[in-house]
């Protein structure tokens, strides 16, 4: 049996255990004694041992996992980690198992240790057409308790062998899976997360299983180990959870029966390609001239510069038909789409794809898994991954990403949903492969203020804002979606002056830019013949988005991205400038960002400039405390800096 680990980003630091904790499933004073975890302070329960140990009953031929573990209750919302739900499907022919069911609270009561055992009648199954669920509480769970808790599950679905997860909502201690895999079972087995094993070895057992007629089988002993795992804690700017938690995956490829033939369950991409050719939702609507015929007004078709022939082509369908906000590839019909005039992404960028191929451009539909549906695997085929079809084109020597669903992105934009980091490029002819899905273009957000002091020693302001790209996106929906609210909601968000007039001068819905432009007034705080101004009429950031001790998966903000601030103000003849805030300079390591604060006074001028960048779409959990330090800065500057005028 092959055996392929994928790490995604290993990054771990060899500790001893600490505190005195355990890591068995005896239950000692010391654990009972202890009520935090240094390395996690916020914790409300620490998984002090975790252990797992699957192998094929050499009888029944049973898939059979022995799961153990041991918790401690740090917290009051920890208790609920006394709650346990164990899953067992159900086949055709063949039900999931459980048994041996086994718990128990440890409470430390006047120095003594007090055992608390689960009860049989607390164990509880709820039934379903393709599972039971199997539910049990144990008893006394409190905050400093132990729970210890056993049971094994036994299975006869091999297809998928069974997975260990090494990270979880709770730090991991020790985490340890043991598997034994016959031979007859080759799996590609694949390692998920950013943490690395500290224990991997495999050895070989001869003759694990037995069948009549002297067939046999060896095994593959494998044994895995981490350490010390940190909490997986969701936060800001990440995609799914499951493409960093930490695990063990399998997925079957192929069974060697004992008569010598061979079972292929996982395929080439040579045999997706030839099959998607002829898939009824896929292949059989691309590059069909019969659906789409006589479609196009002779507006379109007449137009003679490829560039601008595309963009009204894809206009012509943002005009035309809406996206259902359905995603997958299951009954796909641009003939019905056509009809309808509403259709999934599949159907509407599908039709876009015709349509160009239809008028002599190369177009190739793009499968890809989007943000929220997790990264697909790269080791092999398993198209259930792929939720979602984008397409590419290349006009004029440059390429262009193309979807037709939202009405509010510019001609050669994605929805922000599909910037997953790669996709797989559909070649009939020469083969697909993997394509990156990746912006290069910034988008930004950009603020040009003016003040001016009036006579009634409040000061005058105009805003000029452009956003471009990504940031414009949620604008232009709604402002065009409701033009009164838009700017109601703008009233309240920039609480701090006085809006007098508001326009928005760009309407162009799937512009690449959104533009307004505001004038108000500023009341600034008076003490005396001196005034303090707060030079941040706007802020981009309230508060430092990172807060976690410790992430252990990427920043994906899935595009780079710039916020400039410019500040005008004209202090005349009139008022002295007292004192202003010092110049600051800040970038990440290998130019992976900057954050750049500068004042200067020019004649009866104050210019204030305000810039930062992230020169990345994606930052690794290494950059994490980078990161946590410069947006600390970015806020700090944005909440703390203040100019103080004097009048004459």
């Amino acid at each position: 049996m092959k055996i392929k680990l994928l790490p995604f980003a290993f990054i771990i630091t060899f500790l001893s255990f600490s505190q005195n904790y355990q890591p068995a499933m005896s239950v000692s004073k010391s654990d009972l004694e202890l009520t935090t975890y240094v390395k996690d302070s916020t914790a409300n329960a620490l998984v002090i041992y975790d252990y797992g140990n699957s192998f094929v009953d050499n009888k029944t031929f049973w898939l059979r996992v022995q799961v153990r573990q041991k918790i401690k209750i740090l917290r009051t919302e920890g208790v609920e980690r006394g709650e346990f739900e164990v899953k067992l499907y159900k086949g055709k022919s063949s039900e999931e198992k459980i048994k041996d069911i086994k718990g128990t609270t440890y409470n430390l009561k006047n120095g003594n240790i007090i055992k608390t055992y689960l009860k049989p009648s607390a164990i509880f199954k709820e039934e379903n057409e393709k599972f039971t669920l199997v539910k049990f509480v144990l008893p006394n769970v409190k905050v400093g308790s132990v729970i210890t808790v056993s049971y094994e599950t036994q299975s006869r679905f091999m297809t998928k062998y069974q997975p260990w997860y090494f990270q979880g909502p709770d730090p991991v201690l020790y985490s340890e899976y043991n598997t034994s895999i016959p031979a007859n079972y080759n799996y590609h087995v694949k390692l998920v997360g950013g943490i690395k094993l500290v224990t991997n070895e495999a050895k070989i057992e001869r003759n694990c299983i037995e069948v009549g007629n002297g067939g046999h089988s060896d095994c593959t002993v494998s044994r895995y180990v981490m350490k010390e795992v940190p909490a997986y804690k969701p936060e800001g700017f990440t995609t799914t959870a499951l493409n960093y938690t930490s695990r063990i995956e399998y997925e079957l490829n192929e069974i060697k029966r004992f008569d010598g033939g061979v079972n292929k369950l996982s395929k080439t991409w040579k045999n997706v390609d030839k099959e998607l050719k002829t898939d009824k939702d896929f292949g059989r609507q691309i590059s069909k001239k019969s659906l789409v015929k006589d479609i196009l007004p002779e507006s379109i078709s007449s137009i003679e510069d490829n560039l601008n022939k595309a963009k009204s082509i894809y206009q012509f369908v943002l005009d035309n038909y809406k996206w259902n906000e359905k995603y997958e590839r299951y009954d796909v019909s641009i003939k019905d789409l056509n009809k309808e005039k509403v259709g999934s992404a599949f159907e509407i960028n599908l039709l876009l794809e015709n349509l160009l191929t239809n008028q002599g451009f190369t177009v190739y539909p793009i499968l890809i898994s989007t943000r929220a549906n997790g990264l697909a695997t790269k080791i092999y085929p398993v198209l259930t991954d792929f939720n979602y079809v984008i397409l590419k084109t290349t006009i004029n020597d440059k390429d262009y990403f193309l979807d037709a669903t939202d009405p509010y992105l510019a001609f050669g934009e994605l929805p922000f949903r599909c910037l997953n980091q790669y996709g797989r490029l559909m070649d009939f002819e020469n083969g697909s492969y993997w394509e990156d899905v990746k912006i290069e273009n910034y988008s930004a957000s950009v603020h040009r203020i003016e003040l001016n002091l009036n006579d009634e020693e409040n000061f005058n302001g105009k805003i000029s804002s452009k956003y471009s790209g990504y940031p414009s996106h949620k604008l232009k929906r709604n402002y065009h979606e409701n033009p009164v609210v838009y700017k109601e909601n703008k009233t309240n968000i920039y609480s701090n002056i006085s809006i007098e007039e508001h326009d928005v001068s760009d309407l162009d819905k799937n512009s690449y830019n959104f533009e307004e432009k505001i004038e108000f007034t500023l009341e600034p705080e008076l003490i005396g013949n001196k005034i303090y101004l707060d030079p941040f009429i706007i802020k981009f950031f309230e508060e430092n988005p990172f807060k976690l001790q410790e992430r252990t998966y990427p920043i994906d903000f899935g595009y780079k991205d710039a916020y400039s601030y410019i500040l005008k103000i004209d202090i005349g003849e009139d008022l002295n400038v007292i004192d202003m805030p010092k110049a600051v300079s800040y970038a990440l390591p290998n130019k992976a960002g900057s954050f750049i604060f500068n004042i200067d006074k020019k004649e009866n001028q104050l210019l204030f400039y305000f810039k930062v960048k992230f020169d990345k779409a994606i930052y690794e959990a290494q950059f994490y405390e980078h990161l946590k330090t410069f947006m600390s800065k970015i806020v700090e500057a944005q909440k703390n800096t203040v100019i103080v005028l004097e009048k004459q």
